[in-house]
Parts: C-alpha cells; sequence; structure tokens
C-alpha cells in the first residue's frame, strides 16, 4: 500500500461558523521585522472544510491540509483543541 506524504497542520481559531459545513479559521503567527527587529503578529484566514458542523466561533482548532474540496476549501478539521462554552 502506497504511504502519504506529511500534510500540513496548523493550529488556529474560528472565526465565523455562519456557513454549513464551512468554518472560516483565523492562524496567527508571530515574525520579526527584518529591519526594524520588532515582534509583529501576522494573521491568515482559511476556508476549512467541517463535516459534522462540530466546532464553532472562539473555538480553538487543528487543521489539516487536503486536496481541493472546492474553490476555496483546501483544508479539514482535524480536531477540536478547546471549545468555548456555549
Amino acid at each position: 500500500m502506497k504511504e502519504r506524504g506529511l500534510r500540513k497542520t496548523l493550529i488556529g481559531e474560528v472565526v465565523s461558523d455562519k456557513m454549513d459545513k464551512t468554518r472560516i479559521i483565523r492562524v496567527t503567527r508571530t515574525i520579526k521585522h527584518a529591519f526594524y527587529n520588532k515582534v509583529m503578529k501576522k494573521s491568515r484566514k482559511f476556508a476549512v472544510d467541517d463535516r459534522k458542523n462540530e466546532s464553532h466561533t472562539g473555538d480553538t482548532v487543528e487543521i489539516v491540509e487536503t486536496r481541493p474540496l472546492s474553490k476555496t476549501k483546501r483544508w479539514r478539521l482535524l480536531r477540536i483543541i478547546q471549545a468555548v462554552k456555549q
């Protein structure tokens, strides 16, 4: 049996859960400015496939890359790390 390559995983926060089976996740990272040496936060949003609609706004989740599922979705929900009380 063929083995799959390593897939990228990211940890982020659910920003929007308004769509069915899709979540918007914000992944924040810190970088150091090349010239000013100031530590800055950069964030990026990903459309993530959540088939069971398990995650909600504010949850911390882990996502994994996958094949293209739609025009914008290339990530899948792997697990919920920390759920926010509803």
